[in-house]
């Protein structure tokens, strides 16, 4: 079986190292130890050389010359990114939501105008039939149209009675 290294700190650069397990046929020889652990170094040391700065964790210290730069801010929204997208989409959202608000108050008090024109046309016009519809003037029109067959009764109109058959 393999043992694994595992004490590692937070900062430290994680690699796994695994130690030969020596079976009963093979002997290690002094030359052989050697050239595994060059080859191992060989490998630490070419893993070291692989990860970039971008890789490594920024430090605590903050320099002038990393917020002039611009690497700064460049990391801050790296890793903010989806906060950053999801405050642009709400405040796009908020806008949109304040703009439509009052288009809709705009189209209300228009609205309200139309009524309160609508119910005085309605006024004016129930006011005109109303005159329009006096015994005083249907009379004059009659006279003033000699066309027309219908003139103003000269008795009062009377009720007949007739009795209930049961």
């Amino acid at each position: 079986m393999a043992k694994k290294n595992e004490h590692i700190e937070d900062d430290e650069v994680r690699f796994t190292v695994e130690e030969g397990v020596e079976t009963a046929d093979e002997q290690p020889d002094a030359q052989q130890d050697d050239s595994t652990k060059e080859h191992l170094t060989a490998k630490l040391k070419k893993k070291i050389d692989q990860t970039s700065e971008a890789d490594e964790a920024p430090s605590a210290s903050l320099r002038l010359r990393d917020v002039l730069g611009g690497d700064f801010l460049w990391t801050v929204v790296r890793r903010q990114i989806w906060l950053i997208v999801l405050i642009v989409v709400i405040v796009i959202a908020y806008v949109a939501v304040r703009y439509q608000c009052q288009q809709d108050a705009i189209d209300i008090a228009q609205l309200e105008k139309d009524l309160v024109n609508a119910k005085f046309e309605s006024l004016s016009s129930s006011s005109n039939l109303t005159r329009m519809s006096r015994q005083s003037n249907i009379t004059d029109l009659l006279e003033k149209n000699d066309s027309v067959m219908l003139h103003a009764a000269n008795q009062p109109p009377f009720i007949i009675d007739v009795p209930e058959e049961n």
